[in-house]
């Protein structure tokens, strides 16, 4: 297995801005980092739970693949474009605890992220099972990549965190470029 091509396709899947990372970014600069946390432990644990379902399902997955596509762009899209609306809205004067980042949220994300589910239906029949099928390595494999997601995630935390009072300096704009980046991204699934 190459492992340079490997680690760099899981950087740039799991790093690059999609949807839960921008709800992880929105959620640090609306209600802090202890409650994008929350978000981030469900989003993880449903990265890595898809993992553990393509591999276990790769062969199925396959033959019915582009009907998945279809149906997780429709509902992706849909879900995405609710996320868009809600940062939109969110009135900037109130301090109210965003109830929509919670661990639940984010592990659902996950099932509904386009982005993740195709990374996660590639990422393991590409560079794992051609090279390794022992239930070890491959148990390995996904822990690894679970990490890799998880450290993508933190790093928009860290970001968050980081920018707090200049992201909320400029709340209503920044809200409005999240909400548009998202649209965006569930305007891209059909383009």
């Amino acid at each position: 297995m190459d492992i340079t091509s490997f680690l760099i396709y899981c950087m740039i899947a799991t790093f690059t801005p999609g949807p839960t990372n921008i709800v992880i970014l929105s959620t640090v600069h609306n209600s802090g980092s202890k409650k994008a946390m929350k978000y981030t432990y469900g989003a993880t644990i449903g990265f890595g739970l898809l993992l553990v379902i393509s591999a276990m399902l790769n062969t199925m997955l396959i033959t019915i693949l582009p009907k998945i596509i279809m149906v997780m762009q429709i509902i992706g899209s849909c879900y995405m474009l609710y996320l868009a609306y809600q940062i939109y809205k969110m009135d900037i004067s109130n301090r109210a605890v965003n109830h929509a980042a919670t661990f639940m949220s984010g592990f659902l994300m996950q099932f509904f992220n386009p982005k993740v589910v195709l990374f996660t239906i590639t990422v393991i029949p590409s560079f794992i099972m051609p090279y390794y099928i022992a239930i070890p390595a491959v148990t390995i494999s996904i822990i690894a990549i679970t990490l890799i997601g998880f450290l993508a995630f933190m790093t928009w935390v860290l970001f968050g965190t980081i920018f707090k009072k200049l992201l909320q300096k400029h709340k209503k704009t920044v809200n409005v470029m999240m909400a548009l980046s998202l649209a965006y991204a569930a305007i891209m699934l059909w383009i």
